[in-house]
């Protein structure tokens, strides 16, 4: 019987908890807010409320009985808060357990000229949360080495889907077009996470998988086929010099690189939307994009 915890069920959690359901006898998830807990179980999810603080007693029991976990909670400067609740409870705090996969970011890989990585390339990250998720796998990896578990590491860029798009950001007024030559940014539609993780569960390889689709491109550009299909004028250029940008918005900007899934591919997953021309389409012609 596969049992499935989901810790941190955000907006790729929830995808991710959506198709398991489909897929396995029981899905449970955890969030932060009691108003999401109640969602998650209109919908199928066992809700179970974490704040990365210490596990709750029906939490606990939860760890047990599951046969896969899915991570998807950010680390911070005192490491990963999953990891650390872990070590306090101690013992055999999963005895039935199958798999881990750990959600992490190709932030990881830092700045590489734009040209292509994959996941031999070395990692130097630059932002001290990639730094951190960095350490996070690392700790994931051993966990799992030292209890003979399979650990993948799913490293993913920047995750758009229904609700969270350029279409969204054009009817709000915060689409930006901003330019900065050369520049190309990695993209991953958030059915392709849940596709993605629930194709490995069924594998439980080890190691390490980028996914991103096939067309790492200028973000500019994005905004403007959205606003193409849309049928209105999209928002001006805006040279990167002249963006007043914030800090983070600015670190976005300071690494380029094109990340390959071919691992992935070779694997046999096969990408539902292959770029962002056939995801914002689909999404536009179904009426989705509003989440």
């Amino acid at each position: 019987m596969t049992r499935a915890l989901i810790l941190g069920a955000g907006y790729s959690g929830q995808a991710i908890a959506r198709e398991l359901i489909e897929e396995v006898e029981f899905v449970a998830g955890t969030t932060r807010s009691t108003e999401k807990a109640a969602a998650f179980a209109a919908i199928g999810i066992e809700p179970l409320l974490y704040a990365g603080e210490g596990f709750s007693p029906e939490l606990a029991d939860i760890l047990r009985e599951a046969t896969c976990v899915v991570v998807s909670i950010a680390p911070d400067k005192g490491g990963d808060p999953v990891m650390a609740d872990l070590r306090r409870l101690g013992g055999e705090t999963m005895p039935e357990l199958r798999w881990i996969c750990y959600l992490s970011t190709v932030g990881v890989y830092g700045d590489h000229g734009c040209a292509w990585v994959d996941e031999e390339s070395p990692c130097r990250p630059t932002s001290a949360r990639s730094r951190w998720r960095l350490e996070a796998e690392g700790a994931w990896t051993a966990f799992g080495r030292d209890r003979n578990i399979p650990v993948t590491i799913l490293r993913l860029p920047g995750i758009y889907g229904p609700g969270r798009n350029a279409f969204v950001n054009l009817v709000e007024g915060t689409a930006r077009r901003i330019v900065k030559p050369g520049q190309v940014f990695n993209r991953i539609h958030v059915a392709d996470i849940a596709g993605a993780v629930c194709y490995l569960m069924r594998a439980k390889p080890d190691g390490i998988f980028n996914l991103s689709d096939d067309e790492p491109s200028p973000p500019q550009d994005v905004v403007a086929f959205a606003a193409g299909l849309m049928g209105i004028e999209p928002p001006p250029e805006i040279p990167f010099e002249e963006a007043n940008l914030s800090p983070m918005g600015r670190s976005f900007y300071s690494e380029c690189k094109r990340v390959s899934n071919g691992k992935l591919k070779t694997s046999g997953y096969r990408l539902r939307y292959s770029s962002y021309h056939e995801a914002l389409a689909s999404m536009w012609r179904e009426n989705v994009w509003r989440g």
